[in-house]
């Protein structure tokens, strides 16, 4: 499954900013990979873990703004079609594991 989180922050203040930097580095912390400038995606192993993570996502939540989340399956996540632009990234993001022992 992946976990797609979308967020829309104000940033007007220096609280907000605060807020903000605090919830992206968040995310990046803990394995969430940049789609979009707001939209950040996590792969989960089953429904199980992807609930796990959105309770995570919920304790860790902004105090204002918009934070969205969409659990969606892998099948689901490889029919996302690039109309501009492609997809390029040095990060291995798939559920494909090498055991080298």
């Amino acid at each position: 499954m992946r976990i797609l989180v979308m967020f829309d922050l104000p940033v007007v203040t220096a609280g907000n900013r605060r807020e903000y930097a605090k919830f992206r580095k968040y995310l990046v912390k803990n394995g969430y990979l940049m789609l979009q400038e707001s939209i950040y995606c996590k792969l989960a192993q089953n429904a199980t873990a992807a609930d796990v993570l959105v309770d995570n996502l919920r304790k860790n939540k902004p105090e204002s703004g918009l934070v969205q989340v969409l659990k969606i399956t892998e099948k689901q996540y490889e029919k996302m079609e690039y109309i501009v632009g492609e997809f390029s990234s040095e990060v291995l993001d798939t559920d494909e594991r090498l055991v080298v022992l």
